[in-house]
């Protein structure tokens, strides 16, 4: 099978070696840039399974990058920067990264939110059965297992079950899910977004109080893993 590859967009040498070595490691090809331009030409020309993207970079804004580099490139890209307030993660998220790591960062878990976006990569858009860690969902019979036993949502609930299932590993900000659940005029609703997230996790955990799927990003967000992700 063709190894993997990632692309590095960061300013200093030794990030980037650092993350070329653990990546190798694991058995990625790695690509790297220095400057925001280098990395958008490199994108374009290698076209890249995964993007690692800084922020801090010296010829243009890692946001702005961002934003350029979603005007076409659709596959995963993690933000890695040294920037770790709220509205800098909100941000990006909002602009379309699908993670955001900040330094200085551990390599297992550097490791564990790439292969989490290796996951999407890989899922079959196409599918009529989803399959995450104890949930299996039946997209035409709009039907939930967990744990091989149905499971009763409404479907506001079945509509919010199936977008963390869609985006494993991913962190799904507030304003997206409102938008994506309720609509344009609920962004601000953040108050749903407890109630029926609280409302999944009695369903689905084996302890709401201590959720293993349904990871609470603060100020951000959610998350939905498997077992086997973070």
């Amino acid at each position: 099978m063709d190894k993997l590859e990632v692309l590095i967009i960061d300013d200093e040498p030794q990030i980037r070696k650092l993350l070329s070595i653990v990546l190798e490691s694991d058995g990625y090809k790695v690509w790297t840039a220095q400057t925001g331009l280098e990395g958008i030409s490199v994108a374009a020309s290698r076209k890249p399974d995964i993007i690692l993207l800084d922020l801090g970079l010296p010829d243009k804004s890692g946001i702005e990058v961002l934003k350029e580099l979603r005007q076409w490139y659709v596959q995963p890209i993690l933000i890695i920067s040294v920037q770790n307030r709220e509205g800098d993660i909100i941000g990006a998220l909002d602009l379309g990264a699908d993670d955001y790591i900040t330094k200085p960062f551990r390599t297992g878990e550097l490791l564990a939110r790439t292969r989490a976006s290796q996951r999407r990569i890989s899922k079959d858009k196409g599918k009529s059965i989803l399959v995450s860690g104890p949930i299996t969902i039946d997209l035409e019979a709009r039907t939930v297992l967990c744990n091989g036993l149905n499971l009763k949502l409404t479907a506001t609930e079945y509509h919010l079950l199936t977008l963390f299932v869609i985006n494993e590993g991913k962190v799904l900000t507030h304003l997206y899910l409102l938008k994506e659940v309720w609509g344009d005029a609920y962004q601000s609703e953040t108050q749903y977004l407890r109630v029926f997230v609280g409302q999944l996790r009695r369903k689905i955990e084996k302890n709401p109080n201590r959720p293993q799927h349904i990871l609470t990003e603060s100020g951000i967000g959610y998350r939905f893993v498997s077992e086997t992700a973070l």
